[in-house]
């Protein structure tokens, strides 16, 4: 199979993840001294009494079992059962895996939280890195619940290709030259071929991966932790799966915590130009950070816009030429893009880049592949650490109503990419072949999301986020009859727990008192 891959929307990640040359420097760490737990942790969850159809009765009446995770110390790990079809309740069902910090004081509830994705384990992210998570003041108040949305991880999940299928589909370059008729063959190709792997392996539970699906699990979820509402932080991806939650249950809505804001009207390919645009930004504040420093591996003399030309001639120059690297994978454009689009997430990474734009200059690949490596969630030892690239697809799949895959419509809009996007524009286009060919038809919908009745909900976006940009955030804390937009003024994806007291107060004091501000706050 020739990979080739047209860009889809890029998943936003809420951390930046440890592999091979990034370990030491990048890896998160969940240890928590044990007297901060209580003595004699709950371990069975009362589920709360809901009118639910007879169907789901016992589904809603389940009874957790938690235990004490066999490698995660301190916490305690549970399974949940939910409909495989929400429709069709008997039709089967998925597992889902939970992973619990009990509170260390006085709890007020369940906090789930979700760290985006879409593809994005929950469970991990609870688990390896509760710190980064989730703030102390929280801990203290709410037992900190982590979970794997249907299809991710330990939850019942989609499977697809083995290591070597999965580099070749990742890392693989065409044989025709980009935006041709060829090329565009070798892509329908190649994700009709990907669609069928994970039909293959993953069986009916390839067109039950939608976020609708996963938003009634989260329902299902809260009833069975015990909560009358549910209370909810979600980052990137996880602020669509929140804000769907709130479309269709604004009763049962308590607390919502929604930083680095979809917006949920937006299609696939407003998806894409926000973002090729907003990683465009964010390159260009790094390039200006570099100028002023000796070390920059750019000429100062041609400022900002000759080192974002020269970025765009590396970009064009390993996509007619790739480069080898030491284990015999080729470095073309796209992983480049990946290579550079992962530091770009976090101000603190951007020194990453004065060594990726430095190798690559000299004809060395192997910096760049270990970058896009770790984005991918590629081990050193070339296995993959996770589901979450096909995770990543085949809820996207289901999500995004297809878009039109006539060459000269995708080549227009990839004008308009360009245009948008000159330096990464065309390298992040004809996303309408991501899903071509797929085996399920998607369900979702692009709409506004009003969720009337609701609590308050706090939207936080953040000014240089290059994954969310923060239009999207004003544009769903807008939407929403009870959205309460916080503006952070910075860079990077994602704003709380991450350095800002501002942004911190508000969140906490929110889920702690139920203090919602008056006024945009603007962090």
């Amino acid at each position: 199979m020739t990979a080739t891959r047209a860009r889809r929307p890029l998943r936003a990640r809420r951390g930046l993840a440890a592999a091979g040359v990034l370990a030491a420097a990048l890896v998160l760490t969940g240890c928590v001294p044990s007297f901060l737990f209580p003595q004699n942790p709950e371990r069975t969850s009362t589920p709360v009494d809901e009118d639910v159809d007879a169907a789901l009765a016992p589904f809603y009446g389940q009874v957790l079992s938690w235990e004490d995770c066999e490698d995660v110390e301190g916490m305690l790990c549970a399974t949940a059962t939910a409909p495989l079809d929400w429709d069709d309740p008997a039709a089967g069902s998925v597992d889902l895996a939970l992973v619990r910090q009990p509170a260390s004081g006085d709890k007020l509830g369940s906090l789930l939280v979700n760290p985006g994705g879409p593809g994005g384990s929950g469970f991990d992210f609870v688990a390896d890195s509760i710190d980064y998570a989730v703030g102390e003041p929280l801990q203290q108040r709410y037992d900190i619940v982590g979970f794997d949305p249907r299809g991710v991880g330990r939850s019942s999940a989609i499977a697809c290709l083995d290591a070597a299928a999965m580099d070749d589909y990742l890392y693989g370059l065409a044989e025709n030259p980009r935006g041709t008729d060829g090329w565009i063959a070798e892509v329908e190709q190649n994700v009709g071929e990907f669609g069928a792997a994970c039909a293959e392996n993953s069986g009916d539970l390839l067109g039950h991966v939608d976020t609708v699906s996963a938003a009634r699990d989260l329902d299902l979820l809260r009833a069975v932790l015990g909560d009358e509402k549910l209370n909810y932080l979600g980052y990137s991806y996880g602020t669509f799966l929140g804000a769907t939650y709130a479309g269709l249950y604004p009763e049962k809505v308590g607390r919502l915590v929604l930083d680095g804001a979809i917006d949920p009207a937006a299609s696939d390919f407003d998806v894409t130009s926000a973002q090729a645009q907003g990683f465009e930004q964010a390159l260009s504040a790094y390039l200006e950070d570099c100028l002023g420093r000796d070390d920059c591996p750019f000429p100062a003399s041609g400022g900002v816009d000759g080192a974002l030309a020269d970025v765009r001639a590396l970009l064009d120059s390993v996509d007619a030429s790739p480069l080898r690297g030491s284990d015999g994978r080729e470095l073309g454009a796209d992983a480049l893009l990946t290579a550079i689009i992962y530091p770009l997430y976090s101000p603190d990474a951007w020194s990453y880049l004065d060594d990726l734009f430095t190798s690559v200059e000299q004809g060395e690949a192997d910096f760049a592949l270990a970058l896009a490596d770790a984005y991918n969630g590629r081990d050193p030892d070339g296995t993959y650490a996770d589901n979450s690239t096909e995770a990543f697809k085949a809820i996207n799949c289901l999500d995004y109503p297809a878009g039109s895959t006539d060459p000269a419509e995708m080549r227009a809009q990839n004008a308009e990419l360009e245009a948008a996007a000159p330096i990464i524009g065309t390298y992040m286009g004809f996303g309408a072949l991501a899903c071509a060919g797929w085996p399920d038809e998607p369900t979702g919908l692009r709409e506004e999301i009003h969720a009337n009745g609701a609590d308050p909900i706090l939207v936080i976006g953040t000014t240089g986020d290059p994954a969310t940009p923060y239009q999207w955030a004003v544009s769903l804390a807008d939407q929403l009859d009870s959205g309460v937009l916080v503006s952070y003024d910075g860079e990077g994806h994602t704003a709380y727990n991450k350095g800002s007291d501002c942004v911190n107060g508000v969140v906490e004091s929110y889920f702690l008192d139920g203090d919602v501000p008056g006024s945009d706050p603007n962090c």
